[in-house]
């Protein structure tokens, strides 16, 4: 794997719009949602993966003191299995871990792959939301990462 992880800019979308199209349609995320979140840097941090001047993954994470959310994950279905999705995470979770004892995210209850990495960073499930991604109507499985503060 040679990606590079990088603080994702506007300049980015084009990109990160593509490849949420490919990975999530119809439930995509739109442009005017990627720029609200990259407007709020002080509890919001999103990466892309990068090879050489190619986006190959992005992730995005909401944090507060008491709770943070991994609010997206997507790879490249073409670079998928090079462990760039666990790159991302592994990311996310040591900002996460900063900021809060508690991490949850929402991952798509078809995806099997998603969820056995999330249960090798220490996610359990701990709930269902039905129809939960529109307009397509797959349930969510809801997971939870605690971290015991010292």
């Amino acid at each position: 794997m040679t990606a590079r992880l990088r603080p994702m800019r506007p300049a980015d979308l084009d990109a990160v719009l593509e490849l949420e199209d490919q990975l999530f349609a119809p439930d995509t995320w739109t442009r005017a949602m990627y720029r609200d979140e990259l407007a709020r840097p002080d509890t919001r941090l999103y990466l892309v993966a990068e090879d050489g001047d190619r986006v190959v993954g992005y992730a995005g994470l909401i944090a507060y003191d008491d709770e943070a959310h991994v609010a997206t994950i997507g790879v490249a279905e073409d670079r998928q299995g090079e462990g760039i999705g666990a790159l991302l995470l592994d990311a996310l979770l040591a900002e996460a871990d900063r900021r809060s004892p508690v991490v949850l995210l929402e991952v798509r209850a078809d995806n099997g792959v998603a969820q056995e990495l999330y249960r090798r960073r220490g996610f359990t499930e701990i709930g269902r939301r039905p129809r939960y991604y529109q307009p397509s109507g797959t349930d969510a499985v809801v997971m939870k990462r605690e971290v015991p503060r010292g």
